[in-house]
């Protein structure tokens, strides 16, 4: 019986302010108390775990390599504050503007759940304790097709989908989120 649970996290927009195509960690910025946000989630006991789609590595903005640097330093910088990200997942595909072996339409790029189902699979997780958050229709969606709650930062208006369900919460930002849940505990 899987026990764990996880806070499945988009990154651009959720942890950190969207700067189209993002890979230098001098221009990554926290969203707003992003940083507190995790800490509160991983105090809670969560398995925290990053699934971005990047699609600049398709387009040939830049590498993988330049990806997996990125989300190293980020780890280094919420070690220092007491957080772990057990697992960053990311999508180098794009089914039309991708370059090469880029260009596919795959499992994994969301709103399909291939990176949400790997750490389902690889960390042991129990996917109705669990939650995706993002502030994209495809995060939401990723999260419901893989079967965990999804939380949606933005405003209602913003989100059409259409399978509305009581699976879906809406905050204004993962801090929002963070202390909704530590309220729960």
């Amino acid at each position: 019986m899987k026990t764990n649970k996880a806070i499945f996290l988009d990154r651009d927009g959720t942890i950190n302010i969207d700067k189209e195509y993002l890979y230098k960690i001098e221009d990554f910025e926290f969203e707003p108390k992003a940083d507190e946000a995790l800490k509160i989630l991983y105090d809670l006991g969560y398995i925290l775990i990053v699934v971005t789609n990047q699609s600049g590595v398709a387009r040939g903005y830049y590498k993988e390599n330049d990806v997996e640097t990125l989300h190293i330093n980020l780890s280094k910088l919420l070690e220092k504050k007491g957080i772990i990200i057990s697992k960053y997942y990311y999508c180098p595909h794009h089914p039309s503007k991708g370059i090469g072996k880029y260009k596919s339409d795959c499992a994994c790029r969301k709103p399909n759940p291939g990176m949400l189902l790997k750490g389902i699979e690889e960390f042991d997780i129990d996917p109705s304790l669990s939650y995706m958050v993002g502030d994209k229709k495809s995060d939401v969606e990723a999260g419901l097709n893989a079967g965990v709650k999804s939380v949606f930062l933005g405003k209602e208006k913003d989100i059409k989908i259409d399978n509305y369900s009581n699976n879906i919460s809406i905050f204004n930002s993962l801090y929002d989120f963070a202390i909704s849940l530590k309220n729960k505990s």
